[in-house]
């Protein structure tokens, strides 16, 4: 039941992001919303991580499984691309709107990247047989 409470979770995150992307010209409502959404998947991370001990398991990368692997590689990468997410973003909000275009490919970059962390956590997940 847990990991399913998880996995909503990381689906909401996901569909909010997609909102958020769909009001880009709103720019507000995209700050507001997409600040949330990486708000609300950082806390699920450490929610993950009180649960299940995460990162220690994540640490034994030799004795993992390979989907394993894979889904915390996209994971943590998810994470690195939130910041320059925030970074670029809180400059464009500066005035600095030479960065738009930078902005729009690390955001979709970041988007896909969401969504790879969101299909691998399927197999991440998965009680081994």
């Amino acid at each position: 039941m847990e990991a399913q409470l998880m996995q909503l979770q990381s689906l909401c995150i996901v569909v909010l992001m997609i909102a958020g992307i769909k009001v880009h010209r709103n720019r507000k409502l995209h700050v507001k919303i997409m600040s949330f959404a990486m708000i609300w998947d950082i806390i699920l991370i450490l929610q993950i991580e009180l649960s299940r001990s995460a990162i220690i398991k994540a640490s034994n990368a030799v004795t993992n499984s390979m989907a394993l692997n894979i889904h915390v590689s996209i994971a943590v990468l998810t994470v690195i691309f939130y910041g320059f997410m925030i970074q670029s973003g809180r400059a464009i909000l500066s005035g600095n709107i030479q960065l738009r275009k930078r902005h729009k490919i690390l955001g979709y970059s970041t988007m896909l990247l969401r969504i790879l962390t969101f299909v691998t956590s399927f197999w991440a997940v998965t009680p081994k047989v």
